[in-house]
């Protein structure tokens, strides 16, 4: 739409410049006539002059004939650059049609291959040549009275089902979703002193630091040398998702892979390499990496794997801090909601815990400052909480229309029932004091997805061990599902950190793994808890059983944004014919 607003001007322009110039003699500069019978027959030939030297003016551009009418007209110019382009005949040069693969062969092997970009000018070029010889654009008004009934028909359409075929985790509590969790349910702490660089002058000198971490079987070694970690754990999280729904390179050939997406996004992006960008351009640019761009940019990681996975669908990263996962996750689901696509891969990813990450939260007085005892700094509940720990990693979920899913037989982990996001509109890195955003947050999500609050019976908290935000939080909860005696709530950030932009992947995973395994995971450190914490709804240092109906999992970030996502037990008996 933006294309075509911005295009109409010049499409006018074009088209005044053309009928003025070409056609002379036949503009507001023709001579005066008289009003009697023989200048009213004057008048009437310059008028029909007029239009054959117009409908000669299209047709040399090699379009229909058109009538000029002022509908006509508009309906000419409105159609924008897709209309003036075939004007240009404009294709790709021989070098760009030409174009090799740009990553070689491979699915979870050698490279980051399986995208070719050498057919797709060919056939847009094609398109356009026909375009050009005025098969593709004839101007025409529709009548008021067909666009209207046409406007005015529903139809019935039988509602697509979002479900979790897939899941990919790396993390400082292992790189498989069931070691992941089982560290989890044991309640043991991930955060450690950190090892990738000496911290010893930072007021803060931990963080849930991935210690060990291999990208050998999933991504390139020349890759591998040059990505920044947050698109390594990215890729590897992604193709374990990919790996662990069962979908091989020879399931893949029967999808569609137009209807194949990735929504990964990432809080911080390629820290490290930009920061080694700008000390190489301290030298000279002639150091600096020239990859250091599309390997520091949000969006490429997605890109990447997309090129990977040959997937051509709808292909982008969201970023919105430490909601990112989420709102990534929402977003995918909707596509396959609307049939835009069958398989979408989403999450987030982050890497953070670097000299320039690490200063700057603690420029922001955000971090804890427990150096004594690391693995009980993330305290989320707790009185003596000082602030939350840093941690890195990636989660990725691979989502599936339900029908999809079904027909290659995968085996499905829980449904995604909806999800909301809202804006605190108040402060940068404050909650807002009355929790006014999270409540919205939560409410619009038991709205969107239909599900009965009384339904909610266990929530994977945001809970960062902040003074603020872990209080907020808990009084929106309590105000929205404290009559529910079975509720539930605890933080995976008591264990692993504050994961970033991965945080909501990553949770969601924990998530899911309670509705399978039916066992909730601890919150650890909650040794002193606020006095309006009530400890039959937080689960404290011991896994609880519960058979849950429907999960929420939150996530919130800077800037205010909020975020709610909920999932619930795959069950056949629910599906509508």
């Amino acid at each position: 739409m933006a294309f075509s607003t911005a295009a109409s001007p010049l499409c006018t322009w074009l088209i005044a410049a053309c009928l003025s110039s070409s056609v002379a003699g036949l503009s507001g500069n023709d001579a005066p006539v008289s009003s009697g019978p023989l200048g009213r027959r004057l008048r009437r030939r310059v008028a029909r002059s007029k239009q054959l030297a117009a409908e000669s003016w299209f047709s040399s551009f090699g379009m229909q004939s058109a009538s000029l009418s002022g509908q006509s007209l508009v309906a000419f110019c409105g159609s924008g650059l897709s209309e003036l382009g075939t004007f240009c005949n404009l294709e790709g040069c021989e070098e760009y049609n030409n174009m090799k693969p740009l990553f070689g062969d491979g699915f979870f092997g050698e490279g980051l291959g399986g995208f070719g970009f050498g057919t797709k000018p060919a056939r847009a070029g094609r398109r356009l040549r026909r375009a050009a010889a005025g098969k593709a654009t004839a101007v025409a008004v529709q009548p008021a009275k067909e666009s209207e009934q046409k406007k005015n028909k529903k139809t019935a359409t039988k509602q697509r089902r979002v479900v979790v075929t897939g899941m990919g985790v790396v993390s400082c509590h292992g790189h498989d979703k069931d070691m992941f969790y089982e560290n989890l349910l044991a309640g043991k702490s991930g955060i450690s002193e950190i090892e990738r660089f000496d911290c010893k002058d930072f007021p803060t000198r931990f963080a849930g630091e991935i210690k060990s971490f291999s990208t050998d079987g999933w991504v390139a070694g020349k890759f591998a040398r040059r990505m920044d970690k947050f698109m390594l754990y990215l890729l590897t999280a992604g193709k374990k998702a990919v790996m662990d729904a069962g979908i091989t390179e020879e399931v893949m050939k029967d999808f569609d892979k137009s209807k194949c997406g990735v929504l990964i996004g990432s809080a911080m992006g390629g820290m490290q390499v930009f920061h080694d960008a700008i000390e190489a351009l301290s030298i000279s640019y002639r150091k600096m990496n020239p990859f250091c761009v599309p390997f520091a940019t949000t969006n490429m990681g997605s890109a990447m794997l997309a090129m990977d996975l040959g997937w051509m669908g709808p292909n982008y990263s969201i970023s919105t801090a430490c909601a990112t996962s989420n709102f990534c996750i929402i977003s995918a689901a909707n596509h396959i909601i609307r049939g835009e696509a069958d398989v979408m891969l989403s999450g987030g990813s982050d890497a953070a815990i670097i000299p320039i990450g690490l200063g700057g939260f603690v420029a922001c007085r955000a971090l804890s400052q427990r150096n004594d005892d690391p693995t009980k700094a993330s305290r989320p509940w707790d009185k003596n909480r000082d602030g939350f720990v840093m941690g890195e990693g990636a989660g990725v979920l691979l989502l599936e229309e339900l029908d999809h899913a079904k027909a290659r037989g995968a085996e499905i982990y829980a449904e995604f029932l909806g999800g909301s996001v809202t804006c605190d509109a108040y402060h940068m890195t404050e909650p807002h004091p009355d929790g006014a955003g999270v409540l919205l947050c939560i409410e619009k999500a038991l709205a969107q997805s239909g599900v009965n609050r009384a339904d909610v019976n266990y929530v994977n908290a945001h809970a960062t061990s902040t003074k603020a935000g872990d209080l907020q939080e808990y009084k929106a909860l309590m105000k929205s599902f404290g009559g529910n005696p079975e509720l539930k709530v605890n933080s995976t950030k008591s264990m692993v950190g504050h994961l970033l932009g991965a945080a909501g992947g990553v949770e969601a995973i924990a998530t899911i793994q309670a509705i399978r395994t039916g066992w909730v995971h601890p919150t650890i450190n909650l040794d002193d808890p606020e006095s309006e914490v009530d400890l039959n709804v937080i689960v404290g240092g011991e896994k609880q059983r519960l058979d849950i109906k429907v999960a929420l999992s939150n996530s919130f970030g800077f800037g205010g944004h909020n975020s709610s996502v909920l999932f619930a037990p795959y069950v056949e008996a629910n599906e509508e014919d």
